[in-house]
């Protein structure tokens, strides 16, 4: 189920809309959550068409945080534990 999440984040297109009234820090967040890397200048290019560009260190900001959230839960679970 996750990974279907991740490949639809990964590759979704963003329309107008999704564009102007993205919560850009949010957006970060759920992209290093799902252990994206950085994904602004995809959304950039994407949203380019509408004359808006995505602010940067609001996204990157978010994705910070979502990476380091994701780093805990990784590092933390028994899957990746070096006994495993």
């Amino acid at each position: 189920m996750l990974c279907g999440a991740v490949l639809l984040a990964g590759c979704a297109v963003m329309g107008e809309t999704d564009c102007r009234g993205a919560d850009w820090y949010q957006l970060g967040y759920r992209d290093a959550l799902y252990g994206l890397r950085p994904q602004v200048e995809i959304y950039a290019d994407q949203c380019s068409r509408f004359a808006v560009k995505p602010p940067e260190p609001q996204y990157m900001a978010g994705w910070q945080d979502g990476y380091t959230e994701w780093h805990k839960r990784v590092e933390g679970s028994d899957c990746c534990s070096p006994s495993n």
